[in-house]
C-alpha cells in the first residue's frame, strides 16, 4: 500500500513541462523538511497500485503523462508501481529532492535540491534530465555536481509580496548573467490553478 496525499489533473506549472496536462500524483511524507513546502502530510489514502492506477484514468482521462511527486516520491514509488503504469501507457516524470535513488524506469527526473535549506539533504542522485533549484536570493547558486540537460532556477514564494518581487528581479538578474541557468516560474500559481 501507498500513502497518498491526493490525485488530481491539471496542467504542469514549473520547469521543461510548464503548460503541458499531467495528472499528478502526490504521495504523503518526506525525509525533509524544508521550511517553504506546500504540502499537507496530515492527510493521506493508503491505496494500492491497481487504486493510483484507477484514479490516474478516471481523472485524466487520454492524457498519459503523470508527474510522481510529494513530499518525496522516492520514498514510496516503487517497480510495482512503475511496471503497472507503464503497462497502460503512461510517460512517468518524479519530482524529487534527490536524497534517494530514483527506482528504474521513471522516464524523466527532475531533481530540487534543498542542501541549503534543511538538514539532511545531501545528493545520492549524480545525473537527471532538470535540475530545478529554489533561488531566494541569499543562498549560493549551485548545481551541487550534477549532471543534468536542463538547468531552471526558481524564484521562491514566501508569501510575501514585495519579497517575492525582490526575489523574482533577483532571480532574473542572475539568468542573464548565467545563461546556462533558465527561469522556471510556478504558471499554476500565476494562472490560478492547481
Amino acid at each position: 500500500m501507498y500513502k497518498v496525499n491526493e490525485i488530481f489533473y491539471s496542467l504542469q506549472g514549473e520547469g521543461r513541462w510548464s503548460g503541458r496536462p499531467a495528472v499528478f500524483v502526490r504521495m504523503s511524507g518526506c525525509n525533509l523538511k524544508c521550511p517553504f513546502c506546500d504540502t499537507d502530510f496530515k492527510g493521506y489514502k493508503e491505496m494500492s497500485a491497481e487504486d493510483i492506477l484507477a484514479a490516474c484514468l478516471e481523472k485524466g482521462g487520454d492524457c498519459r503523462f503523470i508527474v510522481l511527486t510529494g513530499g518525496e516520491p522516492t520514498l514510496q514509488v516503487d517497480a510495482e508501481l512503475i511496471r503497472l503504469l507503464h503497462q497502460q501507457g503512461y510517460y512517468l516524470s518524479m519530482e524529487t529532492n534527490g536524497t534517494h535513488v530514483v527506482p528504474e524506469g521513471i522516464d524523466w527526473i527532475t531533481c530540487s535540491p534543498k542542501l541549503d535549506f534543511t538538514e539532511g539533504g545531501e545528493l545520492a542522485l549524480k545525473k537527471v534530465d532538470e535540475l530545478k533549484l529554489v533561488f531566494d536570493g541569499a543562498h549560493e547558486v549551485s548545481n551541487y555536481g550534477l549532471e543534468a540537460t536542463y538547468q531552471y532556477l526558481q524564484p521562491c514564494d514566501v508569501g510575501n509580496d514585495a519579497r517575492n518581487r525582490f526575489i523574482l528581479s533577483g532571480c532574473i538578474d542572475y539568468v542573464k548573467r548565467h545563461p546556462e541557468w533558465q527561469l522556471s516560474l510556478q504558471m499554476h500559481k500565476i494562472v490560478g490553478i492547481r
